[in-house]
């Protein structure tokens, strides 16, 4: 059964179209939750979401979907996604269900669903979700309809959280850093946990007005961190995206530093330390080459997945490694976490910088980098990957790289377009053939 609904990271779209709609949000609630009726007792089910407009109209959607098949609903209100997933599972919740897009624009939304062990949904539950979706859902008797209510102190007890997975015998004393929330669902908890650990703190992208969220800030656009960084003299900088499961962070000059080096660096840390586990890190095929290599050289091994930080943890929770993560800054350390998490991934980064008494610049590069390029595709129709002038130039470039580089074309699970990534030794080699690859898929898709 192909699937209509869920992508690789739940169900996403445009809001008020079609699927991301607030008849389709009710359904989903209803047929989540009858899904997860399981024994007797009193069924709940807690909700997040991040600063979208659209947040309240998907959160009421599924409040009624929820409480139609007699589930109980607790509302957090914004809050990271790996906050949803850890009170999911500490409050012995049936099901937990964060409300966001992640890094998209405002104007879309999405429903992301986490089980009462705190972990993304597998593909059969999904599956077994949208086989419902079409179907009649028995509704419950008029006295077993379930109750909402809103917890308060839901920020709190993650800020706690978050600081317990930072060294007892550190402090951020003496550390200037900028944190940019992305006006998004970190904008209050992630400022806070870094000034409670005595950091002196700038913010950024924390005054969302249901627009703005992702907005010119955030992870996916760094240059309001680089710029603020530099300008306040801080010591280093920290991005989160929209929904505060990815990290992007900025050394004291304005450079970038992405998930390759960041995992390198911990996955490092811990060994040293005797606490990494699975002898090396789970990444995914687009993280850089020069990680693979830094890795084999201190003796680590790197395990790569398709896209998807679900795929990068079912591995990790398959192989028991306890580092994994992605390019694009999705960091997940299971001592911590059961899904990504920008905030611990950013203590553990400021762990290090506090321990080495170095720059950011200094601890933050593991390696150099072999070039690469990453360039998109739009197309409206058709499967131009299986077009066969598509398939002889991918065959001459795959040809051409044997040996010096890697390549990886996938079309993404969440827009229409194909990625193209190309890496190699050679930076003009590298950029010939992502070009040609491009330009034949483009005109297969015209």
């Amino acid at each position: 059964m192909s699937r209509k609904y869920f992508g690789t990271d739940g169900i996403r779209g445009r809001t008020n179209q079609w699927p991301m709609t607030a008849e389709l949000a009710m359904k989903v609630g209803m047929a989540a939750g009858k899904h997860f009726q399981r024994g007797t007792h009193r069924h709940r089910v807690v909700i997040g979401k991040d600063t979208r407009l659209s947040g309240y109209m998907v959160e009421n959607a599924l409040v009624a979907g929820f409480t139609a098949v007699g589930m109980d609903v607790v509302q957090f209100g914004p809050i990271p996604t790996p906050a949803v997933a850890l009170l999911a599972h500490s409050m012995r919740a049936d099901l937990g269900v964060m409300i966001s897009a992640s890094h998209n624009p405002y104007f879309d939304n999405g429903i992301k669903l986490f089980g009462p062990d705190g972990y993304k949904l597998s593909d059969e539950d999904e599956m077994k979700i949208e086989a419902m979706l079409e179907q009649d859902i028995p509704l419950a008797a008029s006295q077993d309809i379930g109750r909402a209510r809103r917890v308060e102190d839901a920020r709190g007890r993650y800020i706690h959280a978050v600081k317990s997975s930072f060294p007892a015998d550190l402090r951020l004393d003496g550390l200037k850093i900028v944190v940019d929330c992305a006006n998004g669902a970190a904008y209050q908890v992630a400022p806070s946990a870094l000034w409670e650990l005595g950091a002196e703190v700038v913010a950024i992208g924390v005054t969302p007005n249901g627009i703005n969220i992702n907005d010119r800030c955030g992870s996916t656009s760094p240059q309001l961190l680089q710029e603020s960084v530099v300008s306040a003299g801080a010591d280093i900088g920290i991005a989160l995206d929209g929904d505060a499961d990815r990290l992007i962070v900025v050394d004291e000059h304005g450079a970038i530093v992405d998930g390759d080096q960041i995992m390198a660096l911990i996955a490092g840390n811990f060994a040293k330390a005797g606490t990494l586990r699975g002898g090396g890190l789970v990444a995914t095929v687009m993280s850089n080459l020069g990680l693979e290599r830094f890795l084999s050289g201190q003796g680590m091994a790197l395990e790569r997945t398709k896209v998807g930080d679900r795929y990068v943890l079912e591995r990790m929770r398959e192989g028991g490694f306890n580092v994994g993560g992605e390019q694009s800054g999705h960091m997940i350390l299971s001592d911590y976490a059961t899904t990504g998490d920008g905030t611990v991934a950013a203590l553990q980064v400021l762990a290090a910088l506090v321990r080495s008494g170095k720059p950011a610049s200094e601890v933050l590069h593991q390696f150099d980098p072999v070039p690469q390029l990453l360039k998109n595709v739009r197309f409206s129709g058709g499967k131009p990957l299986e077009h066969e002038d598509v398939k002889r130039v991918i065959a001459q470039a795959e040809a051409e790289l044997n040996g010096s580089g890697r390549l990886v074309i996938r079309p993404s699970g969440t827009e229409p377009v194909i990625r193209v990534m190309a890496e190699g030794d050679r930076e003009d080699q590298v950029k010939d053939v992502v070009e040609r690859i491009c330009d034949a898929v483009a005109k297969a898709a015209a």
